[in-house]
């Protein structure tokens, strides 16, 4: 390439860009090259628990589709609620983004203070999945139902235990259980549902109310009492909800992906189609079949009105 030709490459370049910056300002300017770096992921959740291996699922796929790395970094603590924040406070460029559940977006801001507003302070950008949480027992434990373990607690003279995080909506929906049959249970808090489960296999508790291990299930290690949500899991189909044992709980549980406020709306749509893209990737749907985790999806508006919906409902229950 000779001077003169590279010389005028440069100019031609350096006038396409002054056009764009011209035509656009330079803030819609670099959304048309968004994403130009590498997008940090936060995951408000420590590492290796069955929904966070969901997580880094979702993202090796939709990485393919977004034309830049995604790196997940975690921020685990306070429910969930650490990481959330960060989220919520980070520039609105979309590139910080990350994970969207249920609990610290629908139940953890009626129980303690947050740092963050669920509705007004996010932009949800996709829901690529679902939870199956529920009530576990260890696996030789006598209690084959919720039934045997709510009359087992009003004949104990003793106080059972259960393994939770410390707020959120499984302690809530255990609290709930407990009121309704005229018993007390006691809540052992850990940072996430990992630990809680590990402390049943132990004997260290009594019961685990959230997330669980598929694999511990099938091995026998633990048995799974009650699903908590709204309808039977495809999952687990042959064990019940909490409204079919007559508790009047709602559950509406969602694994999505959301940023701060603000970000472009260019970004969101890449984004959205990006995540949308991998969730279709066999690996991903092979992954979450593995997981038995339901995969199921919500486009960016559809996901921002459950999220409304669903904190308008717990703002009702929890008064």
């Amino acid at each position: 390439m000779t001077a003169v030709l590279a010389a005028r490459i440069v100019f031609l370049l350096s006038a396409i860009s002054l056009l764009l910056v011209t035509a656009y300002g330079p803030t819609q300017a670099s959304e048309l090259n968004y994403p130009a770096r590498p997008v940090t992921f936060i995951i408000p959740l420590p590492p290796g628990g069955n929904s966070e291996l969901a997580i880094r699922l979702i993202l090796r796929q939709a990485e393919k589709h977004l034309g830049q790395t995604i790196v997940p970094i975690n921020k685990p603590g306070g429910a969930l609620t650490i990481g959330i924040g960060e989220i919520g406070r980070a520039k609105p460029d979309g590139y910080t983004i990350g994970f969207s559940a249920f609990g610290p977006m629908t139940v953890t801001p009626f129980l303690q203070k947050v740092p963050y507003h669920p509705v007004n302070d996010f932009k949800q950008i996709m829901q690529f999945g679902s939870f199956n949480v529920g009530l576990t027992v260890h696996g030789d434990s006598s209690f084959k139902s919720l039934g045997d373990l709510v009359a087992h607690a009003r004949s104990s003279q003793k106080k059972m235990t259960f393994g939770a995080v410390a707020a959120g909506l499984n302690p809530t929906i255990m609290k709930k259980i407990a009121e309704k049959e005229g018993i007390e249970f006691t809540a052992m808090p850990f940072a996430s549902a990992g630990p809680a489960e590990i402390a049943l296999l132990g004997k260290h508790v009594d019961m685990a109310a959230g997330d669980f291990s598929p694999a511990f299930i099938e091995a026998g290690q633990t048995r799974l009492l009650v699903v908590f949500r709204d309808e039977r899991s495809e999952e687990y189909p042959h064990v019940p909800v909490l409204k079919e044992l007559g508790y009047n709980i709602p559950c509406r549980l969602f694994m999505g992906i959301h940023g701060p406020k603000g970000i472009p709306d260019s970004a969101v749509k890449k984004l959205e189609d990006a995540f949308t893209k991998g969730m279709k990737e066999p690996e991903f749907v092979k992954g979450m079949k593995e997981l038995r985790l339901p995969i199921f999806y919500r486009n960016s508006k559809d996901l921002s009105d459950y999220v409304a919906g669903g904190y308008e409902i717990y703002k009702e229950f929890l008064k």
